[in-house]
């Protein structure tokens, strides 16, 4: 059966999802988890009415135990987010917040983002850096910028959010639990220092518009608001970096299609879509069945934890055909991808990531036209996956 925890598998998980999706597309894992491959099952769990709240499992999967420690404390801000509420809450929860992020308020800032692009593409030509000086560097600005953060320390930011969303993958240990603990707390406080700080320094951003809506008629306790501005700062660059650096790295490695970006920048939109679904930032993707669920002939009961794996379904040649694993900027149907999932929990962020992501490699293949990796390290993460290091000869 498939390893998910082989040596290797983080560096080149796809020919393990393949083996998946033709041996076991509805796999009981031994640690206590259901594992689907095959898009139309993914799709379908995606939109069907399930829970994403953790309190729902009837069984908790093993390697989310921890001895002693309650499974509550193991949860990214204590399962307070929008990403770990079901409806009604979490329809409240998300208004609160997307007007920052509809495709107008998006737009607006493509000038900034362009800017911000151009004077990273000039740090890259110095460097060679990719991920240091754009992938990290553009995507977290932006999101602080729109939050309305003060400076801060950024290491020790990206130190703790890579600690934290280790939570988000199947692997855990109590050390490691505890370390993610560790950082969820701290995280925790320098959130409550920058609402604090935002209370005497309000502004045009998210997080004035959520002090004034906890101070309305959405009344969130301190907990509760601590834990939106943790999630939408988190997920508001963590992805995105891999994005952005996933994307690079297949254009370096594909020149043609770098080539077809280069010569057509018109082509950049649906570009993005098929570097998303080529080799997304997010793997997985899961659900806890509020109802028992056939899938491949296979019943899983109610109260189970379900994990769609979203890079597989995105290369499954039954949906996309036996091109499945080449990268074709041209692909006419790669919006279909699922990686931003859908329903009530469509990706909030969608339409910024894309910008992001369009503006930096389009940018990026026409300064850089000859580009070859000189480095590159991943981050070895089953999940949340992409470059540790990615250095490029410019």
């Amino acid at each position: 059966m498939v390893d998910l925890f082989a040596a290797g598998f983080a560096e080149d998980p796809y020919p393990h999802y393949a083996r998946l999706r033709e041996t076991a597309p509805a796999y009981h894992h031994p640690l206590g988890f259901w594992l689907l491959s095959r898009y139309d099952d993914v799709a379908r769990l995606q939109r069907a009415p399930h829970s994403v709240d953790e309190r729902d499992l009837t069984e908790v999967p093993v390697w989310k135990r921890d001895g002693d420690v309650p499974v509550e404390a193991n949860r990214p801000m204590r399962g307070l987010s929008m990403l770990d509420q079901n409806p009604p809450r979490h329809t409240r929860l998300r208004q609160l917040v997307s007007q920052a992020f509809t495709r107008g308020a998006v737009d607006a800032l493509a000038p900034r983002v362009g800017d911000l692009v151009d004077a990273a593409l000039d740090r890259v030509a110095a460097t060679g850096d990719v991920l240091g000086e754009l992938a990290f560097p553009l995507p977290f600005t932006v999101i602080s910028e729109l939050l309305g953060t003060p400076p801060v320390e950024h290491a020790r930011l990206r130190e703790l959010t890579g600690i934290l969303v280790r939570a988000l993958e199947p692997l855990t240990g109590p050390a490691l639990q505890a370390e993610i603990r560790a950082a969820n707390d701290e995280l925790t406080q320098l959130t409550r220092e920058l609402i604090g700080w935002k209370r005497t320094h309000p502004g045009d951003d998210l997080v004035t518009a959520l002090l004034a809506a906890r101070d309305g008629d959405e009344v969130l306790t301190e907990d509760e608001l601590a834990a939106q501005v943790m999630f939408l700062y988190i997920a508001g660059h963590e992805t995105t970096v891999n994005l952005i650096a996933n994307g690079i790295l297949a254009l370096v490695r594909n020149p043609s299609q770098a080539s077809l970006l280069r010569e057509d920048p018109s082509c950049a939109a649906a570009a993005v879509e098929e570097l998303v679904r080529y080799d997304t930032s997010v793997h997985l993707m899961r659900r806890i069945t509020a109802d028992p669920l056939v899938v491949r002939g296979e019943r899983i009961p109610a109260g189970s934890f379900v994990v769609a794996c979203l890079a597989a379904a995105n290369r499954d040649p039954e949906f996309w055909g036996p091109d499945a694993d080449v990268l074709r900027l041209d692909r006419p149907d790669a919006q279909r991808h699922l990686s931003f999932g859908a329903g009530v929990h469509h990706c909030l962020g969608a339409a910024l990531a894309r910008l992001e992501t369009r503006v930096a490699v389009t940018r990026f293949v026409r300064r850089f036209p000859s580009a070859e990796v000189a480095a590159l390290r991943w981050n070895g993460r089953i999940n949340v996956r992409g470059p540790a290091e990615l250095t490029l000869a410019v």
